[in-house]
């Protein structure tokens, strides 16, 4: 590996950062709520991320609303909140065109990135991401290398050092809907290190596991320990290793087992007519993982609807937790006004919110209903494998605070 690393400080969205002579190593660990962590560790399946954590830090920070899977990525490689990334959710109405679309190109981000930079200012930097959405949103400006497990088959044959990694998909990639998925993302990491073909990389991984499997599941907990395995192969290469998550996990389910399920769209149209329309920002193309189901979303009033009323009864139904007015959202929840409805609206820890029961189809969903979206998903992990001096100081620590944390010299 090489053993030549740029040390040159970089600024980037009004932060600046001073990487370590050494491999720097950011993953999402998408899905994470830190009992997934808790019951591995307790179980002894995640021994280097205990050695990890007692030699460097352990702590909780607070992920961005709402809680889903574009906009915190791109706060992360972007080091600010989505005021200023620009990215609102996975799917959003667009007021310039009029339609419901998915956000997933990087023509949508409105700031550079962090990979970006660390690029220009002579590191060797690589993206892996689960999802081939985020490859796409997160690409922005960069120049190094980026591919996704989703389509590693054709991404990654022709590029040097990776030809072991390649010959394990052959012309396949890992199936989306697996374990595999994520943990190939690691060992893309690992064979990118080892081959010298990055020493600056962000590893994001899918939530599938997660989505399916509650933190004391065999399946939950022999995905963490072969996370830990990866984790270990990190360290030992020389990495200072950090991670958080994206967002949390919760059941959503009715104490039958059935989904537990606000359809707001259908319920605020028998109230006030057909001038609500309700969007799901986590609509994303992965349905096996969620339905299209999640704990917030926005609504859009036509002219002629009463948004006074629609926020008194909205305050009212149960398993509503949180209304915000446009203006609020923006400013409290630090969202781009242009990117949201008129209301932004949070579900409580066991509730979902959805369209209309047409809209969703649920029967890709295989077992219990586990989502994501809202404040009951805002506390995520935050690991370092050196002493995290600013992390523990930090009053407020944010999951897009990890890159300043891993180059100990980044600033506000």
């Amino acid at each position: 590996m090489n053993a030549t690393f740029s040390t040159s400080p970089f600024s980037v969205n009004g932060r600046r950062y001073e990487p370590p002579a050494k491999p720097v190593v950011a993953i999402c660990m998408d899905g994470c709520e830190d009992d997934y962590l808790t019951v591995a560790l307790s179980r002894g399946r995640m021994p280097h991320l205990a050695r990890m954590a007692a030699g460097g830090y352990r702590g909780l920070a607070r992920a961005a609303l709402p809680t889903y899977t574009n906009v915190n990525n791109a706060c992360i490689v972007t080091g600010v909140p989505p005021s200023v990334t620009g990215i609102s959710g996975n799917f959003f109405l667009d007021p310039g065109s009029g339609s419901e679309v998915m956000m997933n190109s990087a023509r949508y981000l409105r700031c550079d990135t962090i990979l970006a930079a660390a690029a220009r200012s002579g590191r060797k930097v690589a993206m892996v991401t689960a999802k081939e959405k985020l490859r796409d949103l997160l690409t922005r400006g960069l120049q190094g290398i980026a591919f996704s497990s989703e389509r590693a088959g054709e991404q990654i044959r022709n590029l040097p050092g990776l030809e072991g990694l390649a010959a394990t998909v052959r012309e396949g990639s890992p199936d989306i809907y697996s374990a595999e998925a994520s943990l190939f993302v690691l060992r893309a990491g690992v064979s990118l290190l080892e081959s010298g073909q990055s020493d600056f990389l962000y590893l994001s991984l899918t939530d599938y596991v997660q989505h399916r499997h509650a933190p004391s599941a065999p399946e939950a907990l022999d995905f963490y320990e072969a996370i830990d395995h990866q984790l270990g192969r990190l360290l030992e290469l020389g990495a200072t290793v950090g991670a958080t998550a994206d967002h949390g996990m919760n059941a959503k389910t009715k104490p039958d087992g059935r989904p537990n399920v606000i359809y707001l769209e259908s319920e605020l149209r028998e109230q006030f007519g057909g001038g609500v329309t309700v969007i799901c920002p986590i609509t994303d193309p992965y349905v096996v993982h969620h339905g299209a189901l999640g704990s917030a979303v926005t609504v859009h009033l036509a002219d002629g609807v009463s948004e006074k009323d629609v926020v008194q009864w909205l305050s009212r139904r149960e398993g509503v937790t949180e209304v915000c007015r446009r203006p609020e959202a923006a400013t409290r929840l630090e969202l781009p006004p242009d990117r949201i409805g008129d209301l932004m609206v949070f579900s409580d820890r066991d509730v979902v919110m959805g369209r209309t029961p047409e809209y969703h189809d649920l029967r890709p969903l295989r077992g219990d209903l586990r989502s994501h979206g809202g404040r009951f998903e805002e506390t995520v992990p935050l690991l370092l494998s050196e002493p995290g001096t600013r992390a523990g100081a930090a009053r407020d620590p944010r999951n897009f605070d990890l890159f300043a944390y891993l180059c100990e010299g980044g600033s506000q």
